[in-house]
């Protein structure tokens, strides 16, 4: 009997079921690693990571280099159009030289058409992209209602023979047929 009293002193006394899981936790994790903490470090992680990646592009300095290379950003799709417009103005001012520039055209072979489409269309595509990320979002569903009242389902739809068997659910005079 003096051992189970004893026992029964050491896990029951101050602290000495605490003391006991205690050990079987660190045990455990001996052999496996707690999960849940591993998923609160990882998380830990991805939180002060992405506050690193915010403080870098919170205040993005523009200096004269940026607004430059932002300008040169801006010309190709003006040049292109101009260009263009210019092409037909040309073909009409000189159509000796048009035809001659135009048969040097015709000469380059169809791989370098196909690099300089590459080059155009990715050019093109990211500066599409770079433009939606920078877009502020836009609502395109309708806002969450705020209060219970105005979540209520919508009303079904009207059935004739539904609400007459209702009726005659509510009447027990009325004849069932």
């Amino acid at each position: 009997m003096g051992l189970i009293r004893s026992l029964f002193r050491a896990l029951f006394a101050q602290g000495g079921l605490e003391r006991l899981t205690r050990a079987g936790t660190d045990v455990a994790d001996s052999f496996r690693p707690n999960a849940t903490r591993q998923m609160e470090l990882g998380h830990e992680a991805f939180v002060s990571t992405q506050s690193a990646y915010a403080a870098e592009f919170r205040n993005p300095r523009r200096g004269v280099f940026d607004r430059f290379v932002n300008g040169l950003n801006r010309l190709p799709r003006p040049m292109l159009a101009l260009g263009t417009l210019g092409l037909f103005v040309y073909a009409m001012a000189d159509p000796a030289g048009f035809v001659l520039r135009m048969r040097g055209l015709a000469e380059v072979p169809e791989p370098l058409w196909w690099l300089l489409g590459a080059v155009v269309a990715f050019y093109f595509g990211a500066r599409e992209t770079h433009y939606l990320r920078d877009r502020a979002p836009t609502q395109a569903t309708a806002p969450a209602p705020d209060t219970p009242e105005q979540a209520s389902p919508p009303a079904p739809p009207s059935n004739p023979a539904l609400q007459d068997w209702r009726e005659s659910l509510d009447d027990p005079n009325r004849e069932r047929g």
